[in-house]
């Protein structure tokens, strides 16, 4: 059996984008790691008219998330731990 689903690699963990139900436990996998700045649509079910509403939508936060503050969300989860341990 050879099945293909695509992931996000984050905090050493690859994370499916979908759930697998004919999969069994401990099946040895293959990941290929892809460098890409495009995003592919039509997996996420929306078009290009969508995606420019959907830009234009989150334009007005660009200037906030870009912030330099903004940056403890990269690897949210550590610090997270960190300010749960202190």
């Amino acid at each position: 059996m050879s099945s293909s689903v695509e992931g996000i690699y984050r905090n050493g963990r690859v994370e499916l984008t979908e759930q697998l139900t004919d999969v069994e436990e401990g099946i040895r996998v293959i990941v290929t790691f892809m460098k890409t700045n495009e995003i592919n649509l039509a997996s996420q079910e929306i078009n290009q008219a969508q995606a420019e509403i959907l830009r234009g939508n989150l334009a007005t936060f660009a200037d906030d998330w870009d912030s330099p503050e903004m940056s403890i969300y990269d690897n949210y989860d550590a610090a997270k731990t960190n300010l749960e341990a202190g």
